[in-house]
């Protein structure tokens, strides 16, 4: 068996959180208990996600979203357990968002946030 150990770069390092994200991806995969159907559309304002989760309350279900990525999971009272993370291309407007869980199946309509300019006029003397 040969072991490498990983040598942090200065670009590995200024982006510590996308390889979190990716790990996260990894392991919600590897070791999802059964498969999900999800279901993912867009327009041009709104992106919208189904996704079935049969057995779980709206009492016991948390979304939360932070920049482009949706969490979502259950309580850890809650009978049956689901935790999941998933990112978007384009960060999400919070306030244009919303969730709705009917029959089992999780409806998240989750805001595009238009993103802002960050070029900055120079006067010319």
């Amino acid at each position: 068996m040969f072991f490498a150990p990983a040598l942090r770069s200065r670009s590995f390092v200024s982006a510590p959180r996308t390889f979190d994200r990716g790990f996260e991806r990894f392991v919600n995969d590897a070791f999802a208990g059964y498969h999900r159907s999800l279901d993912v559309q867009q327009d041009d304002t709104h992106w919208t996600l189904r996704l079935d989760l049969p057995g779980i309350g709206r009492e016991d279900l948390n979304v939360s979203v932070e920049g482009a990525v949706v969490r979502i999971e259950t309580r850890a009272e809650a009978a049956r357990q689901f935790k999941a993370a998933y990112e978007l291309p384009q960060d999400i407007d919070a306030s244009a968002t919303e969730a709705r869980l009917e029959n089992g199946v999780l409806t998240l309509r989750l805001g595009k946030l238009a993103p802002a300019s960050k070029a900055v006029t120079v006067s010319v003397q």
